[in-house]
């Protein structure tokens, strides 16, 4: 007897930050109705490169009040 995988759905850690991103560029709407595939790669790589730049910002903050301690 074979026995079921279970699908787990995947959630994706970041998709809060991209979520937020994509409504400040005013994309929010085009992806709830069309879906994250509809973007433009323009308009996919300045949401990428955005979630990249405040990941770094909040590394560097992090590291930087650890060193103060």
């Amino acid at each position: 007897m074979k026995e079921k995988k279970i699908k787990l759905k995947r959630t994706d850690l970041l998709e809060d930050l991209k979520m937020e991103i994509a409504a400040e560029l005013g994309l929010l709407d085009q992806v709830r109705v069309k879906g994250w595939h509809s973007l433009s790669a323009k308009d996919a790589g300045k949401i990428g490169g955005i979630m990249t730049q405040r990941m770094k910002n909040k590394s560097s903050n992090h590291l930087s009040n650890q060193s103060e301690e």
